[in-house]
């Protein structure tokens, strides 16, 4: 068995080249790489409003309106109002423009991706979600925990 300190390195490389793919991404989209991450966060929570995206993302309300006005310029998201409290602005992802965008830039990586997991036994897939799924977890938790301090 491998020990944890080779795991670690592995799960660090693998991090890192997540960035560094995401941010190459984004500059091809002509975004930020966090622009980027922040317009698929709010695309898979559908509408939310602007106070919630702030809680979620830990970043200020003057933080979360330049990301709305750089994502609204681009038609990627629009801003609508609450009709019970106009002081609420409720973000409204453009799936349709986003996907537009996107796309093409994952179609290859989504491609191979497939490939990749259908080398895998249902068995290896089972543990490496089981995995995900706990490190999303473990990340979570100390995201809120920092978030709170």
């Amino acid at each position: 068995m491998r020990n944890i300190e080779h795991f670690r390195a592995i799960s660090r490389r693998y991090s890192d080249a997540s960035i560094l793919m995401h941010e190459a991404i984004a500059r091809k989209a002509g975004l930020s790489g966090t622009d980027h991450k922040y317009l698929g966060l709010i695309m898979q929570r559908g509408e939310l409003t602007a106070g919630e995206l702030a809680k979620i993302t830990g970043l200020t309300t003057g933080a979360v309106t330049g990301l709305i006005d750089r994502l609204e310029k681009k038609d990627l998201v629009r801003r609508q109002f609450d009709s019970t409290d106009r002081r609420k602005v409720i973000i409204v992802p453009n799936t349709e423009n986003a996907l537009r965008l996107l796309t093409p830039l994952f179609a290859g990586l989504q491609e191979e991706t497939s490939k990749l997991i259908a080398s895998f036994s249902e068995r290896e897939i089972e543990v490496i979600e089981r995995y995900f799924q706990a490190a999303i977890a473990l990340m979570t938790e100390t995201t809120e925990r920092i978030n709170a301090q």
